[in-house]
């Protein structure tokens, strides 16, 4: 009796990009901040490209302070979620082909999120990455760090608890 043939490489990144893309397209308000994610292997970097609507202090120019803890909150809600579905579909437990807004699982809901602005956000592009450093059956704890030109030079971090949906 022979094996099944294991799915190329490319199929499965195929896969991974299009299950990506429902989560964050389900959300309205990661569309209205225009807000994108690439994927690297295991890591996913969230991505707020500069727009004039997201400036809040127009002399200096800086980017509003509520839109860089908004961008930071959903890169750690997004983190939590992908690391969950993307389990669930290989698994067979979720069928890629049925997501849609109406059926990705829930969303983990925020406890309480802390934002250290470390320096003024420029008018420019924003990226960022969260790292999970607890996630349990109810509840999650995550990092978050956001920069501009140059990882090393953030301009905010986070930490945030988060209460795993039950599904």
């Amino acid at each position: 009796m022979s094996r099944p043939r294991p799915e190329p490489v490319q199929v499965i990144k195929q896969r991974r990009d299009a299950a990506l893309q429902a989560l964050a397209g389900g959300m309205p308000y990661i569309r209205h901040l225009g807000i994108t994610f690439e994927r690297r292997g295991d890591e996913l970097t969230a991505i707020l490209p500069y727009d004039d609507k997201l400036i809040g202090n127009p002399l200096l120019p800086a980017l509003h302070g509520g839109v860089t803890a908004a961008f930071l909150e959903t890169t750690a809600v997004v983190a939590l979620a992908w690391s969950r579905l993307w389990d669930r579909i290989e698994n067979g437990e979720i069928e890629l082909d049925a997501l849609t807004p109406e059926t990705l699982p829930r969303m983990p809901k925020t406890v309480d999120f802390t934002i250290d602005y470390l320096r003024s956000g420029l008018p420019r592009d924003a990226y960022a990455r969260a790292r999970i450093v607890r996630s349990g059956r109810r509840f999650a704890s995550v990092q978050v760090e956001g920069w501009q030109d140059n990882r090393d030079r953030l301009h905010a971090s986070a930490t945030g608890h988060f209460v795993m949906p039950r599904d």
